[in-house]
């Protein structure tokens, strides 16, 4: 981080503050929030986590989830005063503030001291305290480490543990992905000395389908996915009738987009979303192929090398696919070429 030392005097006296992850948080996002929360209480600090949106149900077994106020389920007038009110404000797993929606003006007017703690590429210039880094796997691993930096290691309960492992289990696709290092197992291996569940972890994350998101899955993969081989590419088209027809809830998407690179010879893999926001894009990738070069490029997004999202600039989804196909041709000898 930069100013630890700072950072450090900063926090010698309980602050109140609110820990904000990015909107429709994954694993790793809430994990690392809630982590950092219970380790602020247990050294006095006044603290409330916000979330921009819900969250999916498979991540509702976390301590502390329950306590969590989100913003847009009617939780705006509290958290517009919890932010006005807060003495630091901590961002997590974001690095630019238009990832937490109507929060992200809240918190850029506040007069409150801002900390960021993340490890997605190109990060803006918002906070106070920067911890930024790209070669993490997750931002559970930093904050892994700054608990550790700031000699609280003896404070990290069963709970916190299982919290920060799910972050890292997650976000490495239960250690699979290229961004899996030995810092990665070495940290792991510490949770899991502190008595993280990774049985107990596997189970609530990974074995709690819906039936309907396991009909959801099965129709995407029999009727919605569509393969390029010239372009060693593949992805789904998702409509609002279809996620309306499957009762479609937070996270029941989740990882759709894998199964198109889980092929051969696929290395770049695509998830196409109607929303009622716009249509979303999630971008999977393998090896040399930069998923995040082409999100900023095309769809006003960016993220990870192997692993990014972005929104399209039009309404519609046969548009967006159109988009998205003509597109290919200029990037072919680079996806031919991946490895």
């Amino acid at each position: 981080m930069q100013d630890l030392e700072g950072f450090k005097s900063f926090l010698s006296s309980p602050k109140k503050g609110v820990i904000i992850p990015h909107a429709k948080p994954d694993g790793d996002a809430l994990g690392s929030c809630l982590a950092w929360y219970h380790f602020l209480l247990k050294k006095g600090h006044e603290v409330k986590v916000i979330s921009p949106t819900d969250y999916p149900a498979f991540l509702k077994w976390m301590k502390g989830q329950d306590e969590v106020l989100v913003y847009e389920d009617g939780g705006e007038a509290e958290a517009e005063k919890l932010v006005k009110e807060a003495e630091v404000v901590y961002c997590l797993d974001f690095n630019d503030l238009k990832r937490i929606n109507g929060l992200g003006e809240l918190v850029e007017k506040c007069t409150a001291k801002k900390v960021m703690v993340d490890h997605h590429q190109e990060p803006t210039d918002f906070a106070d305290f920067t911890f930024s880094d790209t070669r993490y796997a997750a931002t559970c691993e930093m904050i892994y480490e700054l608990i550790v930096e700031l000699d609280g290691r003896d404070l990290v309960d069963q709970d916190m543990a299982e919290e920060l492992y799910a972050g890292i289990m997650t976000d490495t696709g239960g250690f699979k992905h290229s961004n899996t290092t030995k810092k990665t197992h070495t940290i792991t291996a510490d949770l899991i000395d502190l008595k993280a569940d990774t049985a107990k972890i596997g189970k609530y994350i990974y074995d709690a389908n819906s039936l309907d998101r396991l009909r959801f899955l099965g129709f995407a993969l029999s009727q919605r996915l569509q393969v390029l081989p010239e372009y060693r590419t593949a992805f789904f088209a998702i409509t609002a009738e279809d996620l309306k027809k499957f009762n479609e809830q937070t996270g029941d998407t989740e990882g759709f987009v894998n199964y198109a690179l889980s092929m051969r010879e696929i290395v770049f893999a695509a998830m196409i979303i109607q929303r009622k926001d716009g249509i979303k894009m999630s971008f999977r990738s393998k090896g040399t192929f930069d998923a995040s070069v082409f999100a900023k490029a095309n769809f006003n997004g960016g993220g990870h090398k192997n692993a990014a999202g972005g929104i399209s600039d039009l309404e519609d989804i046969e548009g967006t696919v159109e988009k998205f196909t003509n597109l290919l041709p200029a990037y072919k000898e680079e996806l031919l070429n991946a490895n």
